[in-house]
């Protein structure tokens, strides 16, 4: 079952970039969906809505990596998300309440 929300604000408490223009939910309920596919999924979402979009950071619930995967400054957000919002993203994809996100910028 797939269930889709799109509007703006912040979709789980990783807090996927709450000023973003837009933000795409999705719950998919299926024991092979995987990190790959959700960022397959991603890129298609992003490329349906911009021809020129480029994916700055995403975030992995499953193994607590993400990128970029290093810190800089202090600040109460992770880094991938300040990196993002630093650069502009205005496109957030969010899997599964915060399981699998990727932060976009649409050009």
């Amino acid at each position: 079952m797939v269930i889709i929300n799109s509007g703006t604000g912040p979709t789980s408490d990783q807090g996927p970039d709450k000023d973003a223009v837009e933000v795409l939910s999705y719950h998919i309920d299926s024991d092979g969906f995987t990190f790959e596919r959700a960022m397959d999924i991603a890129k298609i979402k992003a490329k349906e809505r911009s021809d020129h979009a480029m994916m700055l950071s995403w975030f992995n619930a499953d193994t607590g990596e993400s990128f970029p995967d290093y810190e800089c400054g202090s600040g109460r957000e992770p880094f991938w998300i300040r990196y993002a919002r630093g650069r502009g993203a205005n496109l957030t994809v969010d899997f599964n309440d915060g399981r699998y996100v990727f932060m976009i910028l649409k050009i």
